[in-house]
């Protein structure tokens, strides 16, 4: 009997470490403990190393302060011509799209009838201009017959009466001369200015007729100097006129003196070609007096000499005004500003490698770029990664890539603001009672 207990109770234990043994062998810390441990040190190293950032150096540079708006080139002069008389047309003496020169003689109608008209006006002037004359003698005959009492002072009065007649009727057929002139200068169709012919609507033997609401013969449009029309908002309004006025004061008059550029609308920049001829020349001439208070604008028109025809009436271009110069602005990317309600700020990184947060003011943009005060140049602004820093997170700074616009727009500036430096340094003074106004409206 004990012999069988102690069977069973070997049987029990041998069984009970057979399951140990199989549990121990299938528990997931027996195969993944070596990995896991050699792979700890690797995850706590990670989670406390520095974060991993990219990093832009702020500029400094001149950065000018522009106002851009599309605007489309206008002929300054551009009449559309009829006939003033009814008649057939003669000639036609020039072509479709021909430069025409003021006076130049362009259609002949057929004159035969104001020709005749002329000349019996002429022949009835020297008829009256006869009998005037017979009137003159006629009086002064009378006047000696009455000094030796032949004749009564009536019969004076009455040569007197007819010699006055004679006169005005002779001054009457004159005047008829000079109508019949008039009347056959209109067979020629004279350019009232210089410029260039658009399309004929006449041929020779065509009729035309004296009316206001006939078809024109021609249109000739004045392509030297052009005109740029374009409108501005409201809100830049106040910083054109302060610009304006420095260059004013600067010794030229204003609005003349503010120089405006412009490039082909569908161009990254203006061709060579227009760009010398139009760009550099161009000059503000004309601000309206009222503001449309429909769509909240003000038309603007800037002035170009056009010499060598490379801008068209019709055209559209981009325009864009030069108000002054942020002399050593210091330029960041618009990336790198966190904005907290009506604050901004930047991330920069330290000596010692650690973000720091730093408040800075926006003044102005341009493109992928912004103007701010509170940094310093050559400071490292944080532009990627900046989302999961904290100030005093340790960092590894790396080059960010910036992006080709903004790194276009950042040279673009600079450039500008080279060729505008003398204009901007004269108007700086005077328009910095704008400089708020303008930094806005760039923002």
């Amino acid at each position: 009997m004990r012999s069988r207990k102690t069977i069973i109770l070997s049987l029990t234990l041998i069984s009970l470490a057979a399951a140990g043994w199989w549990w121990k062998s299938q528990s997931p810390s027996a195969t993944t403990s070596g990995p896991t441990a050699a792979s700890s040190p690797a995850a706590g190293a990670g989670k406390g190393g520095p974060q991993a950032v990219g990093v832009i150096e702020a500029q400094q540079q001149d950065v000018p302060v522009n106002l851009e708006a599309s605007g489309t080139v206008a002929s300054l002069a551009s009449v559309d011509l009829r006939a003033q008389t009814t008649s057939t047309v003669k000639e036609v003496l020039i072509k479709d799209g021909d430069t025409v020169r003021k006076g130049q003689v362009l259609l002949r109608f057929d004159d035969r009838a104001d020709r005749a008209n002329l000349e019996r006006a002429r022949a009835q002037l020297l008829r009256d201009r006869a009998a005037a004359a017979d009137a003159e003698r006629q009086f002064k005959r009378a006047q000696e017959l009455k000094a030796q009492n032949f004749i009564a002072q009536s019969a004076v009065d009455t040569a007197q009466a007819n010699a006055e007649a004679a006169r005005a009727l002779v001054a009457a057929d004159e005047a008829a001369v000079q109508s019949a002139n008039v009347a056959l200068s209109y067979n020629e169709l004279r350019a009232p200015i210089s410029g260039r012919a658009g399309a004929l609507s006449v041929f020779p033997g065509s009729l035309v007729q004296a009316s206001a609401s006939a078809l024109p013969l021609v249109n000739i449009a004045q392509m030297d100097p052009v005109g740029v029309s374009f409108s501005l908002a409201e809100s830049k309004l106040q910083p054109l006129l302060a610009a304006t006025r420095g260059a004013g004061k600067a010794g030229a008059s204003a609005p003349e003196a503010l120089q405006v550029q412009i490039a082909p609308a569908g161009g990254r920049g203006a061709a060579k070609g227009a760009e010398a001829e139009a760009g550099a020349k161009g000059k503000l001439v004309f601000v309206d007096n009222l503001v449309d208070s429909t769509t909240g604008t003000i038309k603007v028109r800037a002035e170009f000499d056009n010499r060598q025809q490379q801008l068209w009436p019709g055209q559209f271009v981009r325009v864009r005004m030069t108000l002054r110069t942020l002399k050593d602005a210091i330029v960041i990317p618009q990336a790198a500003i966190i904005q907290r309600g009506s604050e901004r700020s930047v991330y920069i990184v330290d000596a010692d490698k650690n973000a720091q947060l730093k408040t800075v003011q926006q003044r102005y943009t341009f493109g992928e770029m912004a103007v701010v005060e509170g940094i310093q140049a050559g400071d490292k602004v944080v532009v990627d990664g900046k989302q999961n820093l904290r100030p005093g997170t340790a960092v590894k700074a790396q080059p960010a890539a910036l992006n080709p616009a903004a790194a276009a727009a950042s040279k673009k500036a600079a450039s500008e603001a080279g060729n505008a430096a003398s204009a901007a340094s004269a108007a700086s003074a005077p328009a910095a009672a704008a400089s708020s106004a303008a930094s806005g409206a760039g923002a």
